[in-house]
């Protein structure tokens, strides 16, 4: 006999998915959620506006005369950014973006705020490292990371193509590294520090090469460790419940802590020595799955971290601060209790945006951005700071455990984890939990290499995360006229 079939190839006269024959349902695609994007960009854009308005508002009684171009400029920039997501990244996670906008429009404000003390009879104490045109500056650094935000989502297709360059890009990340400390101090030491952590360029500012080769090195240790996570997964002795690896296999540890402590020692950065083996030994924690690996690593830095207090002096320097802050208030402990004055003078609910004293921690738009928002928005707001924080690190994390290969798994880990270890350093810091280090906050410290390499790394969270959530392509159906299926 003849049946006669429909276009979609379902006999006619019989219900869809009827029969022992019947396709099962196509699986549903997953929404890209653009539009929850959008919503929640415009809040952000609300929230940062309602918050300069109020800086005007707590300094001089009025509303700035710069909102309305600010405000534009911002959504100008979140509005490009969203429609370069809608076009090259369809299905990446929709909060990632306004968590990050958000982050950096408050960082603005709190720039604005610090720009315009002593200014217009507020009473305050101008900033001498700050000019007029350093909330500007800070829109035009926002500009440039979001032009490189674009850039690795239009360059950048597919994470696993980052694996082929592994060993260039850790090459290129210790180059980044060790540039500063090989360059005159006069160029590359921080003015009022022992820290070389710069290049000082003329008539343009200064760079900051370590905020770029922590996003190539995450790429480096991510490809070392896909490649050899099975080596270095093997467990030796076993030890008071814990499987020790093999004394063999220590030598990529042994050779990420030496490393970090020539990077302390001869750049007396500490918050950068920590950043780099916290992120290999955590990555490597990942890979392997074995708790070893953190212990080891913790151990190996903090003796590390004691014997070059002993035997260098800005290192012990940093120590004797954490220890014993008041007992030289007036000389080099200074700025950390400073800023723990702000905080105290904070309480729970903040003095309100632009009527705290924040001015008096020096380079308090740097290094101590997070007092000042300690200060004038209280336990409360900086609590709120911290928990979108969280969830930035959350949603990195998600994008890790939706990724369908080790690479991407291992390198949204890794990138998740340096947020949460810069904000642990720098809060931790200030607030005396661990010895202070001259490290910047994501997305609120003034300049402009922190901003650009925090921008591409959540653009490379994007681009895994859109990876992980694209659906798979559908096998194309024939639609064409209707044909005669002949049953024997």
């Amino acid at each position: 006999m003849s049946t006669i079939a429909t276009p979609s190839g379902q006999p006619l006269g019989t219900d869809a998915g009827a029969g022992q024959g019947s396709q099962p349902d196509a699986a549903p695609v997953p929404r890209g959620r653009r539009r929850t994007e959008l919503l929640m960009l415009v809040f952000v854009v609300g929230v940062v506006l309602l918050a300069y308005a109020n800086v005007g508002l707590g300094l001089n009684g009025k509303i700035p005369a710069g909102l309305f171009e600010y405000g534009l400029a911002f959504a100008v920039l979140v509005g490009a950014a969203h429609m370069a997501v809608r076009w090259l990244a369809p299905y990446a996670d929709p909060l990632l973006l306004p968590l990050a906008a958000l982050l950096n429009g408050l960082g603005i404000v709190m720039i604005y705020r610090l720009q315009e003390a002593g200014r217009g009879g507020n009473g305050g104490f101008v900033i001498t490292t700050m000019s007029t045109s350093t909330t500007a500056l800070q829109v035009f650094y926002t500009a440039i990371g979001m032009a490189a935000f674009v850039a690795v989502l239009a360059f950048i297709r597919q994470p696993r193509t980052l694996q082929r360059y592994t060993y260039t890009l850790g090459a290129i990340g210790l180059v980044l590294v060790a540039l500063p400390a090989v360059l005159p101090a006069s160029i590359s030491q921080v003015p009022g520090t022992a820290a070389k952590i710069q290049i000082a360029l003329p008539g343009i500012g200064s760079v900051q090469p370590e905020e770029f080769a922590k996003l190539a090195l995450a790429v480096f240790f991510a490809g070392y460790l896909v490649a050899k996570r099975d080596v270095l997964a093997l467990a030796g002795r076993h030890v008071l419940g814990i499987d020790l690896p093999r004394a063999r296999d220590l030598g990529p540890v042994l050779i990420a802590w030496g490393v970090s402590l020539v990077v302390l020692v001869f750049e007396g950065d500490v918050g950068t020595s920590a950043l780099f083996f916290g992120l290999f030994v955590v990555m490597m924690y990942v890979a392997t799955q074995r708790s070893s690996w953190l212990i080891i690593g913790f151990l190996l830095f903090i003796s590390g971290s004691l014997i070059a207090s002993q035997l260098f002096a800005h290192v012990r320097e940093r120590f004797v601060i954490w220890l014993h802050p008041f007992n030289y208030v007036h000389t080099f402990s200074f700025q950390l209790v400073q800023g723990l004055y702000g905080l105290g003078f904070g309480g729970v609910l903040g003095r309100g945006l632009g009527q705290g004293q924040p001015y008096n921690t020096p380079l308090v738009q740097n290094d101590l951005i997070i007092t000042a928002f300690g200060e004038e928005l209280g336990l409360t707001g900086l609590m709120a700071l911290l928990l979108i924080y969280g969830l930035l690190v959350q949603r990195g994390l998600r994008a890790a455990i939706a990724a369908r290969d080790p690479f991407s798994k291992l390198l949204a880990g890794g990138l998740s984890f340096v947020v949460a270890l810069q904000v642990f350093v720098i809060v931790g810091g200030v607030t005396r939990l661990i010895p202070l280090t001259g490290i910047t906050t994501p997305f609120l410290s003034q300049g402009g290499s922190s901003l650009i390499a925090s921008w591409m790394g959540i653009a490379l969270l994007m681009r895994i995360s859109d990876t992980a959530r694209r659906p798979a392509p559908q096998p194309i159906q024939d639609e064409g006229m209707t044909q005669v299926v002949r049953a024997g």
